[in-house]
């Protein structure tokens, strides 16, 4: 039991890595949360610090949340747990949770998105490769980052459902979408009101 325990705290411990934080501090020496839409996520580092650094800080939340799903499956592949659905489900929950509430930061993190991106190309990659087909194209029509992200959280359960994932992996893919939605609230209400700004523009959230 101590093992499984640890294997949860690496991978909360391992979702709260700041990465957009870090991009700031250490090739601007600024605090990324005090500019634009002050949010840790790659969005606003691409704005912020620059294309290619946004790009990477998007491939590290991404790779965070696989990374977590990757090493949960070893541990349950080398026979320490009975379950390895729900190993990986639980693994997969506490790199979402470091993410939005990251220790290092005072529990005050990014909205979850890429790092649950990563998370579901470990746990179901069809469903997911889909997801990102349909933001891919919402964005290129629309360039709302925060629309494709949401289309991301209501879509994915109910793939999850129709390619026959189970109960347990659409339920976990149904609650990493209410964060995300809950994260996005203030975006939604932009989006509403016609203010939200768009990818590419100067002050996008």
């Amino acid at each position: 039991m101590p093992k499984i325990v640890m294997l949860f705290i690496f991978s909360y411990l391992l979702g709260a890595i700041p990465f957009g934080y870090l991009a700031g501090k250490l090739l601007k020496g600024i605090d990324i949360r005090e500019y634009g839409s002050g949010n840790l996520g790659a969005t606003n580092v691409y704005r912020t610090v620059g294309k290619i650094t946004g790009i990477i800080v998007l491939l590290l939340d991404i790779g965070k949340g696989l990374l977590a799903v990757i090493v949960a499956d070893s541990f349950a592949l080398n026979g320490l747990i009975i379950n390895r659905e729900l190993i990986l489900i639980i693994a997969g929950l506490c790199a979402v949770m470091g993410h939005n509430w990251p220790l290092y930061l005072k529990f005050k993190g990014g909205k979850g998105v890429a790092t649950s991106v990563g998370i579901f190309i470990g746990l179901a990659p069809v469903a997911m490769m889909i997801c990102i087909g349909l933001f891919v194209i919402i964005v290129a029509i629309w360039r709302y980052i925060s629309l494709g992200s949401i289309v991301i959280a209501l879509s994915l359960p109910l793939l999850m459902y129709y390619l026959n994932y189970g109960i347990h992996l659409t339920t976990f893919s149904a609650m990493v979408g209410i964060f995300i939605i809950l994260r996005h609230i203030s975006n939604i209400k932009r989006l509403y009101l016609g203010t939200e700004n768009k990818f590419g523009q100067k002050n996008q959230s």
